[in-house]
């Protein structure tokens, strides 16, 4: 296994930072504006996720993801990308933002966990609802009366979607492993922790 992140790595690093790669290659997308595939400040490698928390296969992306940004230390850029046809995902995303706003970006993502773990218990806004009042009560907080009364969560929301279709993002979940100059994108969420071994090994040896 060690011999194949490292050649895998060479390859990684030889890929031009503009090109349309992906691990493993079947399903890559055709993306078209890659100019942001890349770590935030501070940061040598990180994964980068468009979701819809809706979309059942996100739910099951979800805990592989979190257990690679804690077994590796890495941040994860997300973003919203709603499905037209579902029906709660929005008010979801908007609660989310609030949380994410108000209170810290870490309580919005055990939001966000929870809801991905609790998909089968919502099926309408609702439910949704219902969820969420006992999320909050769980969680010792407070629920407003209105979550966004001057529209901004909605805004952030929309701008995310607005930003995945400019990229050319094709689905949830997009995710994607970053480094500074290169990129790749995970089509199978099973392979991430080998493609982060590929980012990492990529590195020079002082930057890991």
């Amino acid at each position: 296994m060690k011999s194949f992140v490292l050649a895998a790595a060479l390859a990684f690093t030889a890929l031009p930072c503009v090109a349309q790669t992906a691990f493993p290659p079947t399903g890559a997308t055709s993306f078209r504006d890659t100019s942001l595939f890349k770590p935030p400040a501070g940061a040598k490698v990180a994964i980068i996720e468009f979701e819809d928390l809706e979309c059942y296969a996100c739910g099951q992306a979800s805990p592989v993801v979190h257990a690679a940004m804690e077994k590796y230390n890495i941040p994860r850029v997300h973003h919203d990308y709603l499905i037209p046809s579902h029906i709660w995902s929005r008010t979801a995303a908007i609660q989310a933002r609030y949380l994410e706003d108000k209170l810290s970006p870490k309580i919005a993502e055990t939001y966000r966990r929870d809801v991905f773990s609790n998909q089968s218990l919502i099926a309408s806004r609702d439910d949704l609802q219902q969820f969420t009042a006992r999320w909050f009560k769980t969680h010792n907080l407070q629920m407003p009366f209105v979550f966004d009364g001057s529209g901004s969560c909605e805004k952030q929301v929309d701008a995310d979607c607005l930003l995945a279709r400019h990229i050319g993002v094709a689905h949830t979940p997009t995710i994607i492993v970053a480094t500074a100059d290169r990129w790749i994108e995970v089509t199978d969420p099973r392979q991430l922790f080998t493609v982060v071994d590929m980012a990492r090994a990529s590195l020079i040896p002082s930057h890991r």
